[in-house]
């Protein structure tokens, strides 16, 4: 057994119980959503073949669909999966595909990705490190890394300490507190130039970081 089995298949049951409770959320800081997706929409090409993690319920991979040739977008929750693919069938995209898949190793070839995208899941990984390096081997030379990451070590201190509590209630998952330097200097580390930081929330301090960081050319 790895690992980061059980932890794999504790945050499995964790989203599949959520999922359709997820689904039906409203996104709760829309606008600054829209400005995340249109400036990932201006670093893909027509011709690009993109990779989501932790897709969820395919909101975004979906939006994404006409700015990329093909997307695969994967989530360690076989129900949110299911729910993306519902998605997908009523909105007839044909060129995203879902599937269930861990973060520890993905199931995908050398330098098979145009682009990676990691939204508002690195803060969710144990194993954020071994993610990295699987990144960076399924792109492409010169292929880009795009995250979104609430850095849970810059939030109220009250907030911090709710986590855990709710986590023993069933009701949160397991998080990991950084702040947005650790989490640059681990992608660093991994190998890629971070090109691009930036704070797309509506709110006065948004602990949420955007990076954009590519592979050597």
């Amino acid at each position: 057994m790895s690992p980061n089995t059980t932890d794999t298949s504790d945050a499995a049951r964790f989203w599949d119980r959520t999922a359709r409770k997820y689904a039906a959320d409203p996104i709760k800081d829309m606008a600054g959503y829209e400005r995340s997706v249109a400036r990932i929409r201006s670093l893909l090409s027509p011709t690009d073949t993109v990779l989501e993690i932790g897709c969820g319920t395919g909101t975004t991979a979906l939006t994404l669909a006409s700015s990329a040739r093909r997307i695969v977008a994967t989530d360690v929750s076989s129900e949110m999966i299911a729910i993306a693919r519902e998605k997908a069938s009523a909105a007839r995209c044909g060129n995203v595909e879902f599937a269930v898949a861990t973060s520890d190793r993905l199931p995908y070839a050398d330098g098979t990705f145009d682009a990676v995208l990691a939204l508002n899941v690195l803060h969710l990984l144990p194993n954020r490190g071994q993610l990295l390096a699987e990144v960076r081997r399924i792109l492409k030379r010169g292929g880009v890394f795009i995250s979104k990451t609430p850095c849970i070590g810059e939030m109220n201190f009250l907030i911090r300490l709710a986590i855990p509590v709710a986590r023993r209630l069933g009701k949160a998952p397991h998080v990991e507190t950084f702040s947005a330097q650790m989490l640059e200097s681990g992608i660093a580390k991994a190998g890629f130039t971070i090109t691009e930081t930036a704070r797309h929330g509506t709110t006065r301090k948004d602990p949420r970081i955007f990076i954009v960081a590519h592979t050597a050319a």
